[in-house]
């Protein structure tokens, strides 16, 4: 209200210095002058608004009338024709005050017009950026009051039952009209609070609430970013069910991958139990000698059977994404020692280079786990490095942390292939047809070694691979 008193009190001396530019200053003629006050009106209603105007043209309409129509100084006008003029000034400064103003509004409405599109579009981009595997409709709560500078923004998602807000002022209260809105469609709107509660609609079918406060906006703009907030939270359902969709893909694939390698690890076991079971049904006379070989060679198989089945269970269990380990000291050469003699079957007669002469490497680990992962590594140098090459497997210290290294010299890996070894199910192309496999082997031992917060990793060129398993070595302070 002060500020319009101003702009009046600014007008009538903008009145008042044409008055005096023109009738002393400057002495010019009538029709000059009501050109000046025609100007001064037109000025005033582009800069402030049609009251302002208003007031300008009668107060310049008087004192055209007082200072330049006969007789002077008086507001009395003797030529009938003078009238018409005064009333023509008169009209045309307010029509032309009327127009000005309106096209200021104009101007202004298309101004606002086109940062409600930038919002909306600024919005609807925030959507697409925003990350799966978080909680969606928070950080859209969050992205809409920060697009639109609102106060709150509170949104009530009617699949799951959940409240989620953003902005910095409270919101309480009004739960039960958010919750209607997103039941039953209903409105709500308190404008001394400009607080708007609306629904967010997918065709006709609500399936949220959406409770604003904040700046006055268009029921267009409202309805728009209702559209947009129904269209996140369809995107929202529909990642989740991808991902719903790939995880019980990849489950079962899990699952036929699992009964492909088992049924392959378990042919050469149990082809040497039934051949040494057959030799002693067919011959049970031989020689004791013989026939205690015989059993050897079944209670030795027998116990790599069960390795394996242990194995395969083992790896069917682990959530790669989520490990859970107990957390022992354990002596890593140690380990990798008592693995490569279990594994004596597996290696036959390929030769292995043991390299554990350094000090003793105390980690804080799951040694079952361990084992598992560097079985992972020692069984994928076995199959793909020629059959007479030399595997070499040792363990050591580098920069403060226990490694076992495990190197072949097979063909290497091409560097395009090295960043997706550890991935699940993946398999080189050059390979996945000529020797058998799962593909989850080194993902395993990768996630494995992070669940230590440890790494894998991996460095390979024509000739030589080496894959090298690092730990955290254990500290006095870990010590029970």
């Amino acid at each position: 209200m002060r500020s319009l008193a101003l702009r009046l009190l600014s007008s009538l001396a903008g009145v008042s210095l044409v008055t005096l530019v023109a009738h002393k200053l400057l002495p010019v003629n009538a029709s000059t002058a009501g050109f000046a006050y025609l100007i001064l009106v037109l000025l005033i209603a582009s800069t402030w608004g049609f009251i302002e105007s208003v007031v300008t043209a009668v107060s310049a309409t008087i004192a055209y009338n007082f200072f330049f129509f006969p007789p002077i100084g008086t507001l009395t006008i003797a030529d009938p024709l003078n009238w018409v003029a005064l009333f023509s000034f008169l009209t045309t400064s307010l029509v032309a005050s009327r127009l000005s103003t309106r096209t200021k509004q104009q101007a202004r409405e298309a101004v606002e017009r086109r940062q409600d599109v930038e919002r909306l579009y600024t919005f609807s981009r925030a959507i697409l950026l925003i990350e799966a595997g978080g909680s969606f409709p928070k950080e859209l709560a969050a992205k809409l009051a920060e697009v639109f500078n609102l106060g709150t923004a509170v949104l009530f998602d009617r699949r799951t039952g959940e409240y989620f807000r953003a902005g910095p002022l409270d919101f309480d209260g009004l739960d039960e009209q958010l919750r209607d809105a997103a039941l039953s469609g209903t409105s709500f709107s308190d404008a001394s609070r400009n607080r708007i509660i609306t629904a967010v609609r997918l065709g006709a079918e609500p399936i949220a609430g959406l409770a604003l406060q904040g700046p006055q906006m268009p029921d267009a703009v409202l309805q728009g970013i209702a559209n947009l907030v129904a269209i996140g939270l369809e995107r929202a359902k529909a990642q989740d069910l991808a991902h719903q969709v790939e995880a019980a893909k990849q489950s079962e694939q899990l699952r036929t991958t699992l009964i492909d390698a088992m049924a392959h690890e378990f042919k050469t076991p149990l082809t040497s139990i039934r051949a040494a079971t057959s030799s002693l049904l067919s011959a049970p006379d031989q020689p004791v000698e013989a026939r205690f070989e015989m059993l050897r060679i079944a209670d030795e198989e027998a116990e790599h059977l069960r390795t394996l089945i242990d194995d395969a269970v083992e790896m069917a269990r682990l959530d790669i994404s989520n490990i859970e380990v107990d957390l022992q000291p354990s002596n890593l050469g140690t380990a990798v020692c008592e693995l490569i003699e279990g594994m004596h079957n597996e290696i036959d007669e390929r030769p292995v280079l043991l390299d554990c002469a350094g000090p003793p490497l105390v980690v804080s680990a799951d040694q079952r786990l361990v084992k598992l992962a560097i079985r992972q590594l020692l069984d994928n140098a076995l199959k793909y490095s020629p059959p007479a090459s030399t595997i070499t497997v040792g363990v050591r210290e580098i920069d403060g942390v226990a490694a076992v290294y495990v190197t072949n010299l097979g063909n290497g890996i091409p560097p395009s292939e090295q960043t997706r070894l550890f991935d699940r199910f993946y398999r080189s192309p050059s390979v996945k047809t000529r020797i058998p496999g799962s593909g989850l082997g080194l993902s395993i031992a990768f996630g494995i070694a992070r669940a230590h917060k440890g790494e894998l990793t991996v460095c390979s060129s024509p000739g030589e691979t080496t894959f090298q398993l690092k730990l955290p070595l254990e500290q006095k302070g870990d010590r029970p």
